[in-house]
């Protein structure tokens, strides 16, 4: 009797940059490594290996990961010459390392020049590259443009909602390659939420993260030092996470520091950075999240925690709940926004347009069933 051909395990690279994409990543590695026919390779690139943002190549090693390659891309200057000049090493570290680890499957996640360096690699090298979040829209620095080339370089999609999907089809993706999962970043604030559900006992703190889109340092520094001002202004104690290293952080910065040091003993803690857990657990415990971040759109409801978005860096994404307060950037209008949050609140646990905290088994079990095969690789348009 003829045996069965059995096909050889997948070698899947995970490309993360950011400590913010390494957390929604994380339930995704998991489940990588769980699946018998699936082989991990993490690659750790962009602001990971920027002692400046908390070198959270660190993290990564401490939380139990092997790391296969760390590529170094941006210096962490403010000068916008720094991200095209870690883009072009960004490209040029992942593809060594596909090459030299004969990786099957680049997985990346998002919009930032990280995840397009392992696009790039990936296409370039002859891989095949999935995709997860694509179909999204947030404006950002030049994230949507980032986002959507990302997607038209992908072979498979990991979509977070179904406006998403519908999206990535309407930009001409075959519908077969795109699957709705859900967003993988609530997969572990489920599991938090359903171990320890949150009290809502008011702690008297914000949680802070804002970050800067691509305008002068000067004009990010004023309105980063309005929203500290607001927030301060109601009585709340301030957990402030640093910024990410997209153009004019070192204004957020340099605001997030003269807060500090000008503000009452004891009611301003800054952090470079915080491990997932500890930054969930921060959102579930906070009176209300306050900044541009994603945080604030997708996982902060699903936490319990009312959340404040500033200015247009996340227009156009889909909102998790009405619990989401829209601000301009301007001290009354951020004041003002966070009194109506703190009487909002939306309960915890509760499934999302995000999901119900099961992406990374799904994407798992999507890449365990595909056979990177060259008919894969080849792509073409539906209109």
């Amino acid at each position: 009797m003829r045996r069965r051909h059995r096909r050889r395990a997948s070698r899947v690279a995970v490309v993360t940059g950011t400590r913010a994409e390494y957390g929604l990543l994380q339930s995704v590695m998991r489940a990588v490594r769980e699946e018998p026919s699936l082989r991990l390779q993490i690659v750790a690139a962009g602001m990971h290996l920027l002692r400046k943002f908390g070198y959270t190549v660190d993290r990564i090693r401490r939380d139990g990961w092997r790391i296969d390659a760390c590529v170094r891309m941006q210096a962490g200057s403010d000068n916008p010459l720094d991200q095209a000049a870690g883009l072009s090493r960004g490209v040029a570290g992942v593809a060594r390392f596909l090459q030299q680890a004969q990786t099957d499957i680049v997985l990346v996640l998002g919009d930032r020049i990280e995840a397009m360096a392992g696009a790039l690699a990936a296409v370039t090298t002859g891989r095949v590259l999935a995709h997860i979040h694509g179909g999204d829209v947030a404006p950002g620095d030049f994230d949507d443009p980032l986002r959507h080339a990302i997607t038209k370089l992908s072979h498979i999609h990991f979509v977070a909602t179904r406006s998403s999907m519908r999206r990535v089809v309407r930009m001409g993706e075959e519908p077969q390659r795109v699957h709705l999962v859900g967003g993988p970043g609530l997969d572990r604030l489920y599991e938090l939420v359903r171990r320890s559900p949150p009290d809502r006992v008011r702690t008297g703190t914000a949680l802070v993260v804002h970050h800067a889109y691509g305008r002068p340092a000067a004009a990010e520094e004023r309105v980063m030092s309005d929203l500290l001002k607001a927030v301060a202004s109601v009585g709340l104690r301030r957990l402030v996470v640093y910024p990410n290293s997209d153009r004019g952080h070192g204004g957020v910065i340099r605001a997030i520091q003269r807060h500090r040091r000008d503000g009452d003993s004891g009611s301003v803690e800054v952090v470079r950075s915080l491990p997932r857990d500890d930054f969930l657990r921060s959102l579930m415990e906070a009176d209300v999240l306050v900044g541009n971040s994603s945080s604030g759109i997708i996982e902060a409801a699903p936490a319990g925690t009312a959340s404040v978005n500033v200015g247009l860096r996340q227009v156009g994404r889909q909102r998790a709940g009405p619990s989401v307060v829209e601000a301009d950037e301007s001290f009354d209008s951020i004041r003002g926004a966070i009194l109506i949050a703190r009487r909002k609140r939306p309960k915890p646990g509760r499934p999302t347009v995000y999901g119900d905290g099961q992406s990374g088994p799904r994407i798992a079990r999507i890449l365990a069933d595909t056979e990177p095969t060259p008919g894969l690789r080849r792509k073409r348009m539906t209109y």
